[in-house]
């Protein structure tokens, strides 16, 4: 039916905010309409469906609800035309090469949001952003900013650098430093991040414009791929904010 439930007030509260036109229906428990009123406020005042509920039914429907759920449409941001269409105008993406873990995923878009990333793009092969742990894990920042989805690697790195974007690999044999890339940084650039187990493919790694490592200081192997993938979209946006405050 192409529909996806948001699970969680936090989840709940921005689909209501941000997507009202997707949203079909909000549930809440009567604990939950005391304790968050003001979702309820704003959901009447979208004109959407809500839905006082009880605990039992809740349950039913959900087991990580806390008492708060809302049934949203799947939004069509896939293909080519989709990926173009939210890369205009872009000066930060995520893009999530065979991303498999939703956990993982649902937090890279979290920090893509929160770095104020432009757009994330999920590689054909990678998990889909509407499963229940990624819709989780991105703490309603699902609803701030395209999702792109459907495309191959090599369309999604030939529509970036169409895009005027610079194209890095996130890749601990990187030829440069994060912390010492400066000028790469500096430009509109897209971030392409690997697997949770084997890291980006060679095939990417030959399509980037550079290679960036993240230094390890400390005695850790490595970072798990969301922390590496927060790290890198920080260390552009700091550095787009300075040069932007030089220009």
């Amino acid at each position: 039916h192409r529909r996806f439930l948001v699970e969680g007030p936090q989840g709940v509260r921005e689909a209501v905010r941000h997507a009202p036109g997707r949203v079909l229906d909000v549930y809440l428990t009567e604990a939950a309409l005391e304790r968050h009123s003001e979702i309820w406020d704003e959901a009447v005042a979208a004109g959407l469906y809500v839905h006082v509920t009880t605990q039992q039914v809740m349950d039913a429907m959900s087991p990580d609800a806390q008492g708060l759920l809302a049934v949203v449409a799947t939004e069509e941001v896939t293909g080519s035309e989709a990926l173009a269409a939210a890369l205009e105008g872009a000066r930060l993406v995520a893009v999530l090469t065979q991303a498999q873990d939703p956990g993982n995923a649902g937090t890279i878009i979290r920090a893509a949001d929160a770095a104020g990333a432009d757009a994330v793009v999920l590689v054909r092969g990678s998990v889909d952003p509407t499963a229940p742990k990624v819709v989780r894990s991105t703490a309603g920042s699902l609803f701030h900013l395209p999702v792109v989805t459907g495309v191959a690697l090599d369309d999604a790195v030939t529509a970036l650098h169409n895009a005027g974007l610079t194209v890095l690999a996130a890749d601990g044999r990187g030829d440069f430093d994060l912390f010492e890339a400066e000028s790469l940084l500096e430009a509109p650039s897209a971030w392409l991040l690997g697997n949770e187990a084997h890291g980006l493919p060679s095939e990417a790694l030959s399509r980037a414009d550079a290679v960036v490592s993240i230094p390890i200081y400390g005695k850790a192997e490595s970072l798990n791929v969301a922390a590496a993938a927060a790290v890198c979209l920080y260390a552009s946006a700091r550095a787009q904010a300075q040069h932007s405050g030089r220009s």
